[in-house]
């Protein structure tokens, strides 16, 4: 069982409007965050074809802010895969459209998310074939991240146990 990454590449688009800006006049990172979790998780809906969960979000590195009044533009792909997991890879661009500028980066995202079967336990998802050699880097390059996620994943149990508790004992 095999699939091409451009089979779950998703775009989204949006208008950055009053409501989804903060003081500043620009998109809430919450809103934000909101976007990307959506676009990827159909992005791997579509790789996998079942239901999935977030099992994680690396980071989100905001590189420019994203004004009101921008289009926003998220791209969405699986770029490396597991047994059940898979990791998408979530471009966010900007774009004025009134003033004529070229789209812009503005943010990116890795996420993981795990396939599941009809009794919500992991379903094995289709190995991964990149399209062309920008996306096989991002495929081999992905099993280093994956390393990475798993031993933040072992402080995060380690941590468990100190917020488990007050605060202020």
């Amino acid at each position: 069982m095999e699939k091409k990454m451009s089979e779950s590449y998703t775009v989204k688009t949006s208008n950055v409007m009053p409501p989804d800006t903060n003081n500043h006049h620009t998109l809430y990172g919450g809103r934000l965050m909101a976007y990307i979790d959506d676009v990827a998780a159909i992005a791997a809906r579509r790789h996998s074809r079942s239901k999935v969960v977030t099992a994680s979000i690396d980071s989100v590195d905001f590189l420019e802010p994203i004004h009101l009044g921008d289009v926003v533009i998220l791209e969405a792909l699986v770029t490396h895969t597991g047994k059940s997991s898979m990791e998408i890879l979530v471009k966010v661009s900007k774009e004025q459209l009134e003033n004529g500028t070229e789209k812009k980066l503005a943010a990116f995202s890795f996420l993981t998310f795990v396939a599941l079967d009809d009794d919500l336990k992991p379903l094995e998802v289709p190995e991964l074939i990149p399209d062309n050699e920008r996306l096989k880097w991002l495929d081999e390059t992905g099993e280093e991240r994956a390393e990475h996620r798993r031993h933040r994943r072992e402080r995060s149990k380690a941590l468990r146990e100190f917020f488990a508790t007050d605060l202020f004992d």
